[in-house]
């Protein structure tokens, strides 16, 4: 494989993307910075081929468009590890996903690495290889990065464009690389990359704790702080924390006083911010009833159905076994004991798990299969 190719500059850029164009896959990663900001800052961009890589220096170049035109080309697929954070950068910047995606994160799981294995721990089992470490913890927004940082931002796609084709042609043996289809399109829908400021309660720490008007209160304080985060662009918890949010919506506190009384709430955060907390305590709290936010808590199974869990567990244990994938890759106890309270939408019941586990599950449940021992190990029989 080819040097680093350094891109610092507009023109240098489009010829590399240029260069790509009508490539039929390449390896992707970033690396940003986002600790003291609400928003992540794309620092430095990696791609690598069969044939080459490159570093893009995205705080050195005004127009990234023909990154962009390169990552959202439909006829190009793109390889992460751990696509999310990558992939809600890029929404960010463009206002798109780059699709069509392949994460090898999610193909380990499907080729029995485990449920979430590093980059790291997938490099070493792939190619024998121990990544460098010495610079996980180096600040990408400063200039000039020198010869052994970019040699180890590289590394994240170098490996990568190596491991790819490997995990394509497995998965292709063992006939499951359209397992992971459903998968991918759901890793890149672009409903999950925008942010609903009247959501954020749901997110919230120790929100399961609050109720009836109390849950009013939250969503409005903290759809609040989600705007006052955004517009400053500062981490949630430099505007409020959640253990302040917590308590300011179980209290409803009605006057400064009250707000002197909050743990955790700075003087500071009160002088600044004291009124519009109050005035929103009180419209959260001013909600008629019938628009209260309700909180879904998930369905407990009842205790004469827990050693009915424990059966399909044992069903989808087995079927991990038999497929050599780890039994959490394709379900949680949680998805089979919303199956069995009769959770039909559950991806358990779709896909390459449905085909693998699910039907499977659904059938015992169903009395149409029984659980049974032959040589000393569970067998399934209708």
């Amino acid at each position: 494989m080819s040097d680093i190719r350094y891109i610092d500059d507009a023109e240098a850029l489009a010829a590399f993307c240029n260069e790509l164009r009508g490539v039929d896959w390449l390896a992707l990663d970033t690396e940003f910075i986002r600790e003291k900001t609400y928003y992540p800052r794309l620092c430095l961009v990696q791609i690598g081929t069969a044939e080459t890589i490159a570093c893009i220096d995205p705080l050195a170049i005004d127009d990234l468009t023909p990154l962009f035109a390169l990552l959202n080309d439909p006829a190009t697929l793109k390889v992460l590890h751990a696509a999310h954070q990558d992939l809600e950068i890029f929404h960010l910047l463009s206002g798109q996903v780059p699709t069509p995606i392949f994460d090898t994160q999610v193909a380990a799981a499907v080729l029995g690495q485990g449920e979430q294995i590093g980059y790291g721990k997938l490099v070493q089992n792939a190619l024998g290889l121990e990544l460098d470490k010495s610079h996980a913890r180096t600040d990408w927004a400063q200039r000039p990065l020198d010869a052994d940082q970019l040699n180890y931002a590289a590394d994240d796609v170098r490996y990568l464009a190596q491991i790819y084709p490997q995990m394509r042609d497995t998965l292709t043996e063992l006939g499951r690389l359209d397992w992971l289809d459903e998968d991918f399109a759901e890793i890149s829908d672009s409903s999950r990359f925008v942010i609903d400021p009247d959501a954020m309660w749901r997110k919230i720490k120790g929100v399961q704790f609050l109720k009836g008007a109390q849950l009013a209160v939250l969503q409005v304080l903290a759809a609040w702080r989600e705007h006052q985060a955004m517009e400053k662009d500062k981490p949630r918890r430099w505007i409020l924390s959640d253990d302040v949010l917590i308590d300011l919506a179980r209290r409803m506190p009605a006057d400064e006083k009250g707000l002197a009384k909050i743990r955790g709430l700075e003087p500071r955060t009160v002088e600044r911010h004291g009124q519009t907390l109050l005035k929103l305590i009180e419209e959260g709290r001013a909600r008629p009833k019938g628009e209260w936010p309700e909180l879904k808590l998930r369905d407990r199974l009842p205790p004469e159905q827990e050693p009915l869990a424990d059966a399909a567990m044992a069903v989808l244990r087995q079927s991990a076994l038999d497929t050599e994938i780890s039994p959490g890759a394709i379900a949680s106890r949680k998805d089979v004991e919303a199956v069995i309270l009769g959770d039909t939408d559950n991806a358990l019941l779709h896909g390459w798990r449905g085909k693998l586990a699910g039907r499977a599950i659904r059938a015992f449940l169903d009395g149409e299969l029984k659980l049974a021992t032959e040589g000393g190990r569970l067998t399934m029989k209708p």
